[in-house]
């Protein structure tokens, strides 16, 4: 396709901050349409961010559509559904979200739509999978938001005890996007320093619990989470238009467990090219069969 071109379906708090973020960093998007069940919160959307256009210092084209217009778009990035609330798990949306998925991604697929799907809405990893079996396009080119999120809070908290920069910590939290995702503290380093032998254990284990809960203590503070997902969906973005093949830990499908969730893989104009195969310890292989195995159970009690 090679338009640059890219849709976000849903213009809540997540998917306004997607293309709000496109604005204001330099990136690889020519185009942006927002669509969203209320077509005037979209088109409502796209004139407010229009108005960035003269000092921003990306142009991008930004227009409000409808899932026709997806035809010949690069990636649709779907945040649409029905959001956490307070008190909730990402789990409790399964149901609904994958019904409201089911007919999303028929009427996108009828306009003739061959790109990559980027998934965002929770359940993320069970709506990346679903969105696999309701499109019927490779799995290379379904793809969730997965543990970068988390791993960006990982990496943020990490440096905090070590007093460094964020950039310079690499760690992946990686499994379900949620309750069950862990650290794999085994291949993190920050400057080539096993951070295994820079943190305590108990260090290791606050920064872990921390990251796994922060979404909970954002959501009960001030409703929702947005900022930090928009910007690691920009950077997906990117990696996929620029063909930049970043090694980011995506949600892909992953056949040996026949199920999406949060790994390290390369991510280029293909969408996954390929999940890496990383040696981990006995431990955190078998929490990340825990995680699979939390995942494979939801898809299994979805009736659709």
């Amino acid at each position: 396709m090679d338009n640059n071109k890219v849709m976000i379906v849903g213009t809540g708090n997540v998917g306004a901050s997607i293309a709000f973020a496109a604005l204001n960093q330099r990136t690889a998007i020519n185009e942006i349409i927002l669509t969203d069940i209320v077509a005037e919160d979209a088109e409502g959307e796209a004139m407010d961010l229009r108005d960035a256009l003269a000092v921003a210092p990306s142009y991008v084209k930004i227009s409000n559509g409808t899932y026709k217009d997806a035809k010949d778009c690069d990636v649709v990035v779907i945040t649409a559904g029905i959001p956490q609330k307070p008190g909730e798990s990402r789990m409790d949306l399964l149901d609904k979200n994958v019904k409201i998925f089911k007919d999303m991604i028929a009427e996108i697929m009828a306009s003739g739509f061959d790109g990559i799907f980027l998934i965002v809405s929770n359940p993320m990893d069970v709506l990346t999978y679903f969105t696999l079996k309701f499109s019927g396009l490779p799995p290379e080119k379904v793809i969730g938001s997965g543990t970068l999120l988390d791993s960006a809070r990982l990496k943020e908290r990490t440096a905090s005890y070590l007093n460094i920069n964020p950039k310079s910590v690499h760690a992946y939290q990686v499994g379900e996007h949620g309750d069950t995702e862990l650290t794999l503290w085994s291949l993190a380093d920050a400057g080539g320093q096993k951070v295994e032998e820079l943190l305590s254990e108990e260090d290791r284990n606050n920064i872990s619990e921390f990251v796994k809960n922060e979404a909970y203590e954002i959501i009960n503070r001030k409703g929702a989470t947005y900022y930090g997902i928009a910007t690691c969906v920009l950077q997906i973005l990117n990696s996929i238009l620029n063909d930049e093949l970043r090694i980011l830990p995506v949600s892909s499908y992953d056949s040996f467990s026949g199920t999406c969730f949060g790994w390290p893989s390369v991510v280029g104009r293909e969408g996954v090219v390929r999940r890496l195969d990383l040696k981990i310890s006995e431990k955190e292989g078998m929490e990340l069969q825990k995680s699979i195995n939390a995942l494979n159970k939801a898809i299994k009690s979805v009736k659709v």
